[in-house]
């Protein structure tokens, strides 16, 4: 790479790379590199433990978010642990094509394939051969998709799963079935349907759209889990509204509308994502669930609403993107850990217990992880409400994070059939163009073109207006000058239509930043948020253990460095 000088703005691609580091370091190298899942930054000294999601779940969500990490950093930091966990995977796996929880010398966990487990696992099968295209790993997923088919049970409009296990001798109660006791069909049906059709986009497994159209069927049509308004259902055995498979049973519904072409269906999503978005706030916060774990806001419920607003935002609803920019601009980005300096850390093993928990460098070891339960304003929650201080970190939310900056960096600078659309005002390196986000300290974003374009499309925030932005072209020695105030120069809404751009042209669009307040309401926790532009910089009331929002520099004049873009001949498309 040929390096220049570019804003020190946030960058997603170095996210991925500090979210390496803490995908390798939870592997517990004295138990078989099986991940921990959760950690308490907040005991001194800090450790992590083992959990019963450490296998299908952890694994899987490991082995997506290292190879999507990968992709957009071009970081190698780990790739012994990440063989380790592809091989450990693998071997869950029984002669029935389900991938199973193991025995736990120290816990004695019960040996089932949970069906939490089995979204995590077929995900990472999809990545992995989206990668490799490595027959072994189509072999493995092809016995799991077939197998996640037999077992469902199937009536003329629906399929669904009658438990949240399911044993080598079968469903645990045969009366369960006859009675259609089914648990919670967001957590084990629903969110399935993501991983699935894009399984069957990428390699026409026709029973992985089976259980697509059934499962869909299942949440529309008669399970109640959403209500008429488009409200979650909070009733206990819908999991209290539990957000984030409610959330990710949306994004995955959005997909496959978006995949059958049903409006419908979009629109449906829209209804429940707006009732959502008022139960957040602006910067990305989401509630745990309705009731218990309310004040828990877990970083996977946000990479769901991320992931569900960019697919609303390609099938029209374009208002999506701006939301989706502060959701990663904030949120995302401050519920990865970078400054581990009020961790208290063990420099040895001597209090560690085999299979349980490790002491062993925890901040050391989970630097670039993501929040498993936060406070608005804070990295740990530890409020009165709810079931108070859990757990800091979970692994869960570890690969989702990295999940995250994947969506916002695949889709900040899209292309369809010539037009290539400017959707996120972030840095970013592409075969087509370059992206110099000034943002937060200046409205000024730089457009460095690699090829000739025969259209550009450039999205400008709702706050900018329009009557002053302003925009020059250079090519050589020729400038022009332009400005937002042409009624002709804008489509969809808030894109600024550019037209042809050619090669080794720069665009230059500056705009005045908005300086704003806004009053947040979490679960009846009051905030003030601060903003500059779509960035939240200062939060009040301040967070007490590990603040957010607090230590963010702005300054007249973006702050520059040495450095590139990576940008990779192949995307994988999520």
């Amino acid at each position: 790479m040929v390096k220049r000088q570019i804003p020190d703005t946030l960058m997603l691609e170095e996210r991925a790379a500090h979210a390496l580091n803490a995908m390798a370091g939870v592997a517990d190298r004295d138990y078989g590199y099986v991940p921990f899942f959760a950690a308490n930054l907040m005991a001194k000294p800090a450790y992590m433990t083992h959990g019963d999601w450490d296998y299908g779940s952890s694994h899987g969500r490991m082995i997506d978010g290292m190879i999507l990490a990968r992709h957009m950093s071009g970081e190698t930091f780990g790739q012994e642990v990440e063989e380790r966990y592809r091989s450990n995977l693998l071997s869950f796996f029984k002669e029935d094509g389900m991938s199973y929880r193991q025995w736990n010398e120290y816990h004695k966990w019960e040996t089932n394939a949970n069906l939490i487990d089995q979204r995590a696992v077929i995900l990472s099968l999809t990545t992995w051969y989206m990668e490799s295209g490595d027959p072994k790993v189509k072999e493995a997923a092809d016995r799991h998709v077939a197998a996640l088919k037999r077992i469902a049970i199937k009536e003329r409009d629906i399929w669904y799963y009658p438990a949240s296990e399911y044993k080598e001798t079968g469903w645990p109660s045969a009366n369960a079935v006859q009675l259609r006791l089914a648990p919670d069909p967001a957590s084990f049906c629903g969110r399935l349907v993501m991983p699935l059709l894009k399984y069957h986009e990428l390699t026409g497994n026709p029973d992985a759209f089976e259980l697509c159209q059934f499962f869909t069927a299942l949440i529309m049509e008669r399970s109640r889990v959403f209500l008429e308004d488009g409200s979650f259902n909070d009733a206990p055995a819908y999991r209290s509204g539990h957000f984030h498979t409610r959330l990710g049973t949306l994004d995955a519904i959005a997909r496959f509308g978006e995949f059958t072409r049903n409006a419908a269906m979009i629109g449906w999503v829209k209804k429940s994502y707006d009732w959502a978005l008022t139960k957040c706030t602006a910067f990305g916060w989401t509630p745990g669930d309705l009731h218990e774990q309310a004040y828990e806001h877990e970083t996977c419920s946000l990479v769901d609403l991320i992931a569900t607003g960019i697919t609303l935002a390609r099938n029209g609803y374009v208002e999506y993107w701006g939301t989706v920019e502060r959701f990663i601009r904030n949120h995302l980005a401050e519920s990865q850990l970078l400054d581990l300096n009020w961790v208290e850390q063990s420099t040895d093993k001597s209090n560690d217990i085999r299979a349980d928990r490790s002491y062993f460098k925890v901040a050391d070891r989970t630097r670039g992880a993501f929040a498993g339960y936060s406070a608005p304003n804070d990295f740990c929650c530890d409020v009165i409400e709810g079931r108070g201080h859990t757990n800091d970190l979970q692994l869960c939310c570890l690969g989702s994070g990295t999940r995250g900056l994947y969506m916002g960096w695949s889709n900040g600078i899209t292309e369809r059939e010539g037009n290539v659309s400017v959707n996120f005002l972030l840095n970013r390196g592409s075969k087509w163009l370059d992206v110099d986000s000034y943002l937060p300290h200046e409205g000024k974003v730089v457009l460095h073109i690699r090829r000739d374009l025969p259209r550009l499309a450039v999205r400008i925030p709702e706050w900018a207006g329009f009557t002053k932005i302003n925009v020059v072209r250079k090519r050589g020695d020729a400038v022009t000058e332009g400005s937002g105030k042409d009624p002709s120069s804008w489509i969809n809404k808030c894109f600024l239509l550019l037209g042809a751009a050619s090669e080794g042209e720069t665009i230059t669009i500056t705009f005045p930043l908005s300086l704003r307040t806004t009053q947040e309401n979490a679960v009846g926790q009051a905030f003030t948020a601060y903003w500059r532009g779509d960035d939240v910089v200062d939060i009040s009331p301040k967070g007490r253990q590990k603040p957010l929002y607090s230590g963010r520099a702005v300054y007249d004049r973006a702050p520059m460095r040495e450095g590139d873009y990576l940008r990779p001949d192949r995307e994988l498309v999520w």
